[in-house]
């Protein structure tokens, strides 16, 4: 698998989202490490370019509640295995189960194996709640893609959850998975 060295600016961007993402991290004043890489559709793919940006990328599922009123990006640790049950247990919701592709498009942008917590800046609407493992969210470093599979970044996992999140209106909630 093709992964290119570390940068820290970058300029040229795949798609529309990865340009607002990139945009929206300056504006905040963000500060990441990234890569370009080929593309990466399982979380397998990903082990090699977490090597490089020496930090795990993690994984994310899209899901929502059986009337689809309800959405959730859940971001957790690329090797732990998501139960349903636990996860409506510990938010106390309903049942839940994965979103479809259509869902995922006309929500977050983006479609299977492009998801991402930078596609949260599509959900205008504001109907998708962001869940972070509490895992990840106390580690120092937070690393996924940009919303393309070819893109991924590394910055602080406090600028994600006090800047970027709160920025979106998109405060997560962090629950043990």
């Amino acid at each position: 698998m093709y992964i290119s060295e570390i940068f820290n600016k970058k300029s040229n961007y795949s798609n529309e989202l990865e340009e607002k993402v990139f945009s929206y991290l300056h504006k905040l004043n963000i500060e990441y490490q990234g890569v370009t890489n080929d593309v990466s559709e399982a979380m397998s793919e990903c082990e090699e370019i977490s090597k490089v940006l020496g930090e795990e990328i993690r994984k994310t599922v899209f899901l929502c509640n059986r009337q689809k009123t309800q959405y959730y990006l859940v971001v957790m640790p690329a090797n732990k295995r998501f139960d349903t049950k636990t996860f409506a247990k510990n938010m106390e919701c309903a049942r839940v189960s994965f979103a479809s592709e259509d869902d995922m498009i006309n929500i977050l942008g983006v479609s299977y194996g492009n998801a991402s917590v930078m596609s949260i800046f599509n959900d205008t609407n504001k109907i998708v709640q962001v869940v972070l493992d509490k895992e990840v969210a106390s580690n120092d470093f937070f690393a996924c893609n940009t919303g393309i599979s070819t893109t991924h970044i590394k910055f602080k996992t406090s600028d994600l959850i006090d800047k970027y999140l709160v920025d979106l209106d998109h405060t997560p909630k962090i629950i043990e998975l």
